[in-house]
């Protein structure tokens, strides 16, 4: 840091990391972070969303994250709310997955149907 201008940058950076876990009305990802989750690898695919939205510059979408599930066999879970759809839950996600979601789900509201719950069972 060798300015007011980098600390600046920093504090900027920072900030629009935080805004991406904050509520608001439009899309929601939600990882399951249970021990469960944490375990099968939630912590890298909540990342990967993290980055893949702030890449993209989704300002209506936001990351957050929640316990348990309750289908420890299938994690890491994912939930995807998009207003006016019905909620969709991607099981065994892993990070190379989530362009795709985002791409797919997320920005064309089409959800991968071979990732979803269904297609586990």
């Amino acid at each position: 840091m060798k300015s007011f201008a980098d600390l600046e940058a920093i504090r900027q950076k920072t900030l629009d990391k935080v805004n991406l876990r904050r509520e608001h009305e439009g899309t929601r990802i939600v990882v399951g972070m249970a021990t469960c989750g944490i375990a099968a690898g939630a912590r890298p695919v909540m990342l990967a969303f993290l980055d893949e939205v702030s890449k993209r510059n989704l300002l209506d979408v936001t990351v957050a994250q929640t316990g348990c599930i309750g289908m420890c066999r299938l994690e890491p879970i994912v939930e995807i709310s998009v207003p006016g759809q019905d909620k969709v839950t991607y099981v065994k996600v892993a990070p190379e997955m989530v362009p795709r979601i985002v791409q797919e789900h997320v920005v064309n509201h089409n959800p991968v149907d071979e990732y979803t719950i269904g297609a586990a069972e």
